[in-house]
């Protein structure tokens, strides 16, 4: 994944931020709407491709484009800062492969604990009967 590469292919749009704000809100448009197209980039490789598009398939349309959006803080510039972190926090989460569970031995001591707490309580329990004349 080159970072250069795909920073270059984001494209940017600025569009009026919803919710409470005051006056502000009507005028300035400091949400920021970040699209990636991830079929048609440059800086990934085909195999981090298919990884991208399984892994993060839910933001991704159909066309497999990425849309990410920022409206937390009232400057643009921030939000394009923020936007662009976020996108590539996602990019890296996804490609992260899992290291493969070892399947554990349960120790011995474990077993013959769990056994003779069974013959306990097999005892008990036996002592409990009436007894046969």
């Amino acid at each position: 994944m080159d970072k250069s590469i795909i920073s270059s292919e984001f494209l940017f749009k600025a569009v009026r931020s919803s919710g409470a704000g005051g006056q502000n809100v009507n005028k300035v448009s400091s949400k920021v709407v970040l699209t990636f197209d991830l079929i048609n980039s440059k800086g990934l490789t085909e195999e981090e491709k298919t990884v991208l598009q399984t892994k993060i398939a839910t933001k991704l349309t159909q066309e497999g484009i990425l849309i990410l959006t920022s409206e937390e803080d009232r400057s643009q510039l921030k939000n394009k800062e923020k936007v662009i972190k976020k996108c590539f926090k996602l990019l890296e989460n996804a490609l992260v492969v899992p290291k493969e569970r070892k399947e554990t031995k349960i120790p011995r001591a474990v077993k013959e604990k769990r056994l003779n707490a069974k013959k306990v309580m097999s005892v008990l329990k036996q002592n409990r009967k009436k007894p046969n004349y």
